[in-house]
């Protein structure tokens, strides 16, 4: 009985070593790390919290939705824009500027702001299409300017809502372009068609070229990158689309409606919905 007793002693002496002995191997391996790497992982999280947190601000948060109609805004505007005052608002712009989440550009006595990148933009659209995520839905009144921006806004720099998706559409099923979840890609017969629509889509920079955003209203795809924007300055060009003062929203005129049907075949129903008369049933949706 003594010695097997000892026996199992030793036994489980041998496995707590072995544990200790592992133990130690992994203290040591996480004592090895280069600094150099931990202190980037923790200024990583310090700027994701950051970031977080100045967007996570009600007034913030507008200011920089207004910013997402891609246009150039002052701080009066914005203040305007998110009922706060002209300091607070000045306030809250300089922290967006110290963070790179805008840029300003000084012009006489005034200041402009705009979204820093094409990045953040992407971030803060991928925000609202979170937010519009509702388990349980919430039954709220929708106002002629939420409508407004369904069927057409201006996405940073390139079309979303209805019209922009239909036209998405219209250039898949046309096989203009195509599109997966990871990107997407001009076909040499969209080159020729996109070219002689008037939409110039030389680079100019190293941004990206052609890639699906996911609509947050739409649920759907519509075309970003530097094909969506040179989409959308040309119908703007054409006078095809308008915006709409003091709102993301674009206002479709009556060439827009007539120009939409014959180069892009997407017709107008009667509740104002755009319809494609093509369809392709490999189109992706979300």
């Amino acid at each position: 009985m003594r010695s097997s007793c000892y026996s199992a002693f030793l036994l489980r002496g041998s496995q707590l070593s072995r544990a200790n002995s592992s133990a130690h191997t992994e203290l040591f391996s996480i004592d090895m790390l280069p600094l150099s790497a931990i202190g980037l992982r923790m200024v990583a999280a310090a700027n994701l919290v950051e970031v977080a947190a100045l967007v996570g601000d009600t007034a913030r948060a507008t200011m920089l939705n207004a910013l997402m109609g891609g246009q150039s805004l002052t701080a009066t505007e914005l203040a305007y824009c998110a009922n706060v005052s002209r300091s607070t608002a000045s306030g809250h712009l300089s922290k967006l500027v110290a963070a790179r989440l805008l840029t300003v550009t000084h012009k006489r006595r005034f200041s402009y702001y705009r979204i820093a990148s094409p990045l953040v933009a992407t971030m803060l659209e991928s925000l609202k299409v979170v937010a519009a995520i509702e388990v349980p839905p919430r039954r709220q009144p929708r106002s002629a300017n939420d409508d407004a921006l369904r069927f057409a806004r201006s996405c940073y720099d390139h079309l979303a809502g209805q019209v922009g998706v239909a036209v998405t559409d219209a250039l898949v099923a046309m096989g203009h372009i195509v599109l997966t979840d990871e990107g997407g890609e001009v076909t040499s017969s969209g080159g020729r068609f996109l070219s002689t629509f008037g939409a110039d889509l030389t680079p100019r920079s190293r941004r990206i070229f052609c890639q699906p955003c996911l609509d947050w209203s739409e649920r759907r795809y519509h075309l970003k990158g530097l094909v969506g924007a040179r989409i959308l300055d040309r119908l703007l060009e054409l006078g095809w689309l308008k915006r709409v003062s003091d709102s993301r929203a674009l206002r479709l005129t009556s060439s827009g409606r007539a120009g939409l049907s014959e180069i892009f075949q997407i017709e107008i129903n009667n509740k104002g919905v755009p319809t494609g008369r093509l369809c392709d049933p490999r189109r992706l949706t979300a």
